[in-house]
């Protein structure tokens, strides 16, 4: 056995002409490097084309659907005796939404066309009343002339000393008595007179008259209004009060009628995306509930103050503890067509104003 000599295993190992050379030099990845730089590059191009398509527009998904809303109430009180629409129904302007107890209205109108009847038989009798025609001021004038005539008699036997004092006193004060007579029977025909005047409010008819005539218009116009109409064309909404037997207080809102015809979008914009803004400018509008919805409007206004300003509770920045916070404006969109999809009062929207125009 041959012994075993180090400097042998140290020499160079010589391949043999059928062994594969192996390659001792690391491979470079110029794949992964490639992929390293593309990306950031990707990501940088892709910025820049969504900051160039951002010049121009301004975008906030800030928005909702408005409509304008009527509270619909009563303006006489009663029990509902009928309902004619129901939840969700479509109604036009002027068309009967629910009727209530007419009877007790009818009832006033029947008691003042009494006091109709009692006014002009009051003024008949006092056209006809003595007081009126004369016939009392008459009679005190023949009373005024018999005690005159019958003072003379006893001024003349008093004078002769033929009567006594006492009848003399009594001739005197029944002159005084018949005179006050007159007076008094001046005094009805002027009253009777007053009563049957006309004043400048409502010439050539009775005070009384036209008192118990306007009550009674007043009692026509409360049964007319126990019939309650749309005043204007929407869809019902917030109808759960709206049931037969009801008892309604006057001017108690129990349905809102919902106008299609006057929609429009409100969207809530960054205080600092109003520089280039105004009223005007054409807008797309796209809607969560509806995606593949676009419609086009144009800015009607831009609000007089932010969200903040008309809430319940205003912020106070008076404080120590103040913190500046980006305020919202509301801006007004007017919507240009009419959409073929139905458009729901508080729907989410996306707005984009074109600032280029």
């Amino acid at each position: 056995m041959a012994d075993y000599t180090p400097e042998l295993e140290a020499e160079e190992h010589v391949p043999l002409p059928d062994e594969p050379r192996l390659d001792t030099k690391p491979k470079r990845h110029w794949g992964r490097l490639a992929l390293m730089l593309a990306v950031p590059l990707a990501l940088l191009a892709g910025g820049i084309v969504y900051w160039q398509g951002l010049e121009g527009k301004v975008t906030t998904d800030n928005a909702y659907v408005k409509q304008d809303m009527v509270a619909v109430s009563a303006e006489v009180g009663g029990r509902i005796v009928e309902v004619m629409v129901g939840e969700g129904d479509q109604v036009m302007a002027g068309q009967v939404l629910f009727r209530l107890d007419p009877e007790s209205y009818r009832l006033q109108i029947q008691q003042a066309d009494a006091a109709i009847a009692g006014a002009q038989a009051q003024v008949t009798a006092l056209e006809g009343s003595s007081a009126l025609t004369g016939v009392d001021i008459a009679a005190a004038r023949e009373d005024i002339a018999f005690a005159q005539s019958r003072f003379q008699r006893q001024q003349e036997l008093w004078d002769r000393g033929f009567t006594t004092r006492a009848d003399y006193d009594a001739a005197q004060h029944a002159v005084a008595q018949a005179r006050e007579a007159l007076h008094q029977a001046e005094a009805r025909q002027a009253e009777a007179r007053a009563r049957l005047a006309t004043g400048s409010a409502v010439p050539g008819e009775n005070p009384q008259v036209a008192a118990a005539e306007a009550q009674r218009a007043g009692a026509a116009l409360a049964l007319r209004r126990t019939e309650v109409h749309a005043p204007a064309a929407g869809r019902v909404a917030q109808a759960d009060r709206l049931q037969v037997g009801q008892q309604l207080l006057p001017n108690l809102p129990v349905l809102t009628l919902v106008e299609d015809a006057s929609t429009w979008v409100e969207a809530n914009f960054k205080e600092t995306d109003l520089a280039e803004m105004a009223v005007g400018q054409r807008a797309e509008v796209r809607f969560d509930a509806y995606p593949d919805l676009v419609l086009t409007g144009h800015v009607a206004s831009i609000g007089a103050g932010t969200g903040s300003e008309f809430s319940v509770i205003p912020a106070q920045n008076a404080s120590g503890n103040w913190v500046k916070v980006t305020q919202r404006v509301p801006v007004r969109i007017a919507l240009d067509e009419r959409s073929d999809r139905t458009l729901i009062a508080g729907l989410s929207a996306h707005v984009t104003v074109l600032t280029a125009d």
